[in-house]
């Protein structure tokens, strides 16, 4: 075990006890509406954690081969009975052969390839449940880059391009159109999505909400998503799935990073040994301002400095932050709530060192996962 005073930073950590708060609500959810939760790996893949995460949740989606096999290796060998779905905007046919055969369902998001492979696949596993991914047409995505409802997506089918003969392959639809949002958005893509496609619901088995449902967050009407939930359970006689990434690892962990220098520049700036483009992407792409501990906006403390990270990419920059006391180096800097779509979008950038992996135990006590060096970069080039 670890002091997390002598851990080398950058760390991320993870805190089981805020973690296990998350997956409790989540079955909460699942034991009353009915419906069933599986993890969005792209959103949240810590598997040293998934012996807890099985215990709650009903399986993996992944986004390709690759999650498929993590999903089966890591999650299925805590819980037999786990699903393992799989969805990706295509297919290499020598990925899906393996695809096909650790998956218990395959999202498809055209009809071309689903009409193309949906024997094939039958072929290799029987059992595999085949699914269509919907385009709704109505999101209120906050951002151009986050929505997969938009102007020429290339993400899911349309009414317009929906042709019944899939029905004769499908057990279920598909629609994911929402990012951090409530359970308002949802019903607003629910009402549109009933509208265009709820005459073809007959004979499935299920229909998959996605993800984008910012249930964890304080806030979030869970009650009104269980009635929902139910209402559309009742109605058409389906099985229903969320997939949440985001909402497992919602504020249960943060980003501890070193002060390297501070100087003066028309203002004060810190440089830290971790990266808003290496390792806090999401903060760059959304953009956000990720929040920092004991910290305020810029002016509203004593002390604001510009932090910014270790690259040489000129944009590579946190935000201005104030603080009760001039930065020195050595200082900690803790970015809060990133544990979701951080270490799983993480790149060495520039040579620089990805952060650790330590997850806080419920026992208080710190557990150093994973560290990594220079062979983590180099294993990548040629």
């Amino acid at each position: 075990m670890e002091n997390q005073r002598t851990l080398k930073t950058p760390y991320y950590i993870c805190e089981e006890e805020l973690l296990e708060k998350n997956l409790k609500l989540l079955d909460y959810i699942q034991k009353e509406s009915g419906t069933r939760i599986i993890l969005a790996l792209k959103g949240f893949a810590m598997y040293s954690t998934f012996e807890m995460v099985s215990k709650y949740l009903k399986g993996c989606t992944a986004s390709g081969l690759y999650e498929a096999l993590l999903a089966k290796e890591e999650f299925c060998r805590y819980n037999e009975k786990a699903e393992v779905h799989t969805y990706s905007p295509a297919y290499k046919e020598e990925d899906l052969k393996e695809i096909a055969k650790i998956s218990d369902h395959i999202v498809f998001n055209s009809l071309s390839q689903l009409l193309k492979y949906a024997t094939f696949v039958k072929d290799i596993n029987p059992k595999v449940h085949l699914s269509l991914r919907i385009n709704p047409e109505v999101s209120a995505s906050p951002k151009d880059i986050y929505n997969p409802c938009g102007l020429y997506s290339r993400l899911g089918t349309t009414l317009q391009n929906f042709d019944e003969k899939v029905l004769d392959c499908v057990d279920g639809l598909n629609f994911h159109a929402l990012c951090e949002q409530d359970v308002d958005a949802l019903e607003k893509v629910l009402e549109k999505f009933e509208i265009n496609f709820s005459k073809y619901f007959k004979n499935l088995k299920y229909i998959n909400f996605g993800g984008g449902h910012h249930i964890t967050k304080k806030g979030y009407d869970v009650q009104k998503l269980i009635k929902v939930i139910r209402d559309f359970k009742q109605k058409y006689d389906v099985e229903v799935y969320l997939e949440p990434g985001e909402a497992v690892g919602w504020e249960c962990g943060y980003l501890v990073a070193s002060v390297l220098d501070t100087f003066n520049n028309g203002m004060d700036i810190a440089i830290l040994d971790t990266s808003a483009e290496a390792h806090m992407p999401d903060t760059l792409a959304m953009p956000y301002r990720a929040e920092v501990r004991d910290a305020s906006e810029a002016g509203v403390k004593p002390y604001t400095y510009r932090l910014g990270g270790n690259t040489c990419l000129a944009g590579d920059i946190m935000g201005d932050y104030s603080f009760d006391k001039p930065l020195e180096v050595g200082d900690k800097i803790i970015f809060e709530d990133q544990i979701h779509y951080t270490f799983v979008k993480s790149t060495t950038f520039n040579g620089i060192k990805l952060p650790s992996l330590v997850i806080k135990r419920k026992d208080g006590s710190i557990e150093l996962i994973k560290e990594f060096g220079y062979e983590e970069y180099k294993r990548r080039l040629s």
